[in-house]
């Protein structure tokens, strides 16, 4: 055993922490870890934004993997620093834990990683430049890895105040250095929404030589407003947007709220900037307001009798858009992934100025009242229909013996974590996929033509559908407010369609089902899609896939094409158990695309919306929109 002594104690001094375990700074390595270099720095200009002292903030990806970010703030200090000996934007670029939001006055309210977020970013960054305007100067300092090679002088006069920081993420560090123009586009829209009158510009100068640069603004005088509308322009509105802010012993807060006809909660929260997907103090003060208003207006106006039951929260929540931004001085975040609000002042806060809106809006539009009411105890009748139909089901379960339906061919383990279940479009597919799977892990069920579309279904109608009954049976996590995802059966479903239009509209409305009403599985990563071949080729005993056409002229490489046998499969049925198994279901061979969802899921949101919903319109324009660029249609 090796002796354990004081030598084996490592110091890590500097950011050498950061370089060392990047992981515990920012994430992760991978792209949303690359991301969120961006978005350290964005935070720090929008902290001078929230502090009233800056108005616009330019974002610029460059073709060689780098990044500026610019804003007009008041400029981060250059005086020397009392106790660190150098100058104050030294102090904040290369010591951890260094800035100004630690309670000296610096600001009032700030996101990010209060103070950490500047110097990680210099840590990670193969070469980093800061640029300050203050005092009618530029100065300049610059830095490698964390460690100043320029320091600050003083390189010319400059109008205005303002930081520029320009890095170059390191490649010894990050498993990409590709960024996303999606990815960035949502975090810095959501960013303008957010905070009214900021103005964000996104430059893209990745471009094929003579087109000019991609570049968008983000601009939005109505502020949460303008988000609530923007998240609702494909839907059929109940109301006018409903908003309300108010600032309570220092804390801000803004809420914007509109009923549409739709069955779904599309409710955001966020905290100082931060979106808090958990919820938290803030989001549990609005929605017990909404629900209270509703009930004591429908009581008040007779609607519901002293001998009927409150609406339920969820029943005052359907259909309901809402944003939820708080501004505070010290916001504590709880949960598994540290986006739940905990300041518990924040509940009474925001129900006292919600209860106070509706009371008025209510009051001052009783026709618009009354739809909102009618659609809640709509919302009730169907949970109370879907509750017995769910009770009819949990009974004939019961009486069945297993309680599993009887089309699934399930697989001999019972571990969850290594079973698998095919989502397989119809009996005939089903049959091969049987063939071909593995019996100890992997299960089969087969699905009979298309699901219904639960973007415009109430739950009771939902477990009306047969087929849907039949996953939730499979699946063993139940549904509605039984639903718990930890007892899922099956830690990988995989959806397994034909790759034609049929098939491709079959994924749509089960990948709709899981967004709605099993969201958490497609959250924790349980939700995959088969990527089967759409070519197999052969030549002599050798046999390759091709899953794309480009793949296809790949094989050939330049040889004579009448060589090769070429098999289009159109549909899993054209392929024996065999090649299924080879292709599409054998782990060491296979190639499945997990589903995930961007931490900024209103985007997710507004496609479901357009895709699924029920205006026709949007769903045209985007299918002209995005025509040209779909591959492998079969006409």
């Amino acid at each position: 055993m090796q002796e354990y002594t004081g030598e084996q104690i490592e110091v890590l001094k500097g950011l050498e922490a950061v370089r060392k375990r990047p992981g515990m700074y920012i994430g992760s390595t991978s792209e949303r870890g690359l991301h969120q270099l961006v978005y350290e720095i964005v935070d720090n200009a929008v902290d001078e934004a929230l502090a009233g002292v800056a108005t616009e903030i330019d974002v610029v990806i460059y073709a060689d993997g780098s990044c500026s970010v610019n804003d007009n703030g008041r400029g981060i200090p250059v005086d020397m620093h009392p106790e660190e000996k150098m100058p104050a934007v030294e102090v904040a670029m290369t010591i951890l834990h260094a800035g100004g939001k630690f309670g000296k006055g610096g600001y009032k309210v700030s996101g990010g990683l209060h103070g950490v977020g500047m110097s990680v970013v210099n840590a990670l960054s193969s070469d980093m430049t800061t640029r300050v305007r203050r005092d009618g100067n530029l100065y300049e300092i610059k830095f490698q890895r964390g460690i100043t090679t320029v320091p600050l002088k003083k390189i010319g006069r400059a109008e205005g105040t303002g930081t520029y920081q320009w890095f170059k993420p390191d490649a010894d560090v990050f498993e990409t250095l590709d960024f996303s123009w999606n990815t960035l586009e949502k975090r810095l829209r959501e960013l303008a929404f957010l905070n009214r009158g900021l103005r964000i510009t996104l430059r893209d100068e990745r471009v094929e030589d003579g087109e000019p640069p991609k570049e968008r603004t983000y601009e939005y005088e109505g502020g949460i407003v303008s988000f609530v509308e923007w998240l609702n322009e494909n839907k059929e509105a109940l109301t006018p947007v409903i908003s309300t802010n108010g600032e309570r012993d220092g804390n801000i807060v803004e809420c914007a709220l509109q009923w549409t006809d739709g069955y779904n909660e599309v409710v955001y929260s966020y905290a100082n900037n931060i979106s808090t997907m958990e919820g938290g103090m803030h989001l549990t003060g609005f929605r017990t307001a909404v629900a209270t208003k509703v009930n004591e207006y429908a009581r008040k106006r007779g609607m519901l009798k002293d001998a009927d039951a409150n609406l339920s929260t969820d029943d005052c929540m359907e259909g309901l858009t809402a944003i939820v931004s708080v501004k505070l001085l010290d916001p504590q975040f709880e949960g598994q992934t540290k986006t739940k609000l905990g300041n518990a002042k924040l509940r009474p806060i925001v129900n006292a100025l919600v209860t106070e809106r509706l009371d008025f809006f209510l009051e001052e539009n009783p026709k618009i009242a009354r739809a909102i009411v009618d659609k809640c105890m709509q919302a009730a009748r169907a949970r109370e229909a879907a509750k017995k139909a769910r009770d009819l089901t949990r009974r004939k379960n019961a009486l069945d013996g297993s309680g599993l339906p009887g089309k699934l061919v399930d697989c001999k383990s019972q571990d969850p974590v290594v079973c698998e279940i095919f989502l397989v479009e119809g009996d005939s597919a089903g049959g091969t996929a049987k063939g071909g799977r593995d019996p100890n892990t992997q299960a089969i069920l087969p699905l009979r033509g298309k699901i219904l579309n639960v973007e415009k279904s109430r739950l009771d109608k939902m477990l009306g559908n047969e087929e849907i009954r039949t996953m939730i049976t499979a699946f063993g996590t139940g549904f509605g407010e039984e639903f718990n995802p930890d007892k899922l059966r099956y830690h990988k479903i995989i959806i397994m369609t034909d790759a034609d239009v049929d098939g491709s509209h079959i994924r749509t409305l089960l990948l709709t089902f899981f967004y709605r009403q099993m969201k958490p599985l497609v959250e924790r990563g349980y939700v995959y899609i088969a990527q089967p071949p759409l070519y197999g080729v052969k030549k002599g005993k050798k046999q390759w896939w091709a899953f794309t056409e480009e793949e296809l002229k790949g094989i050939f490489d330049g040889d004579d094409p009448k060589e090769f046998t070429i098999q289009q499969f159109k549909g899993l049925g054209e392929m024996d158990a065999e090649q299924l198994a080879d292709t599409t279901m054998d782990a060491s061979t296979r190639r499945l695309k997990q589903v995930t969802l961007d931490e900024a899921s209103e985007e997710a949101e507004r496609m479901f919306t357009t895709l699924m919903g029920d205006k026709v319109e949007p769903r045209k324009l985007f299918i002209q929109e995005h025509a040209r660029t779909v591959r492998n249609l079969d006409l």
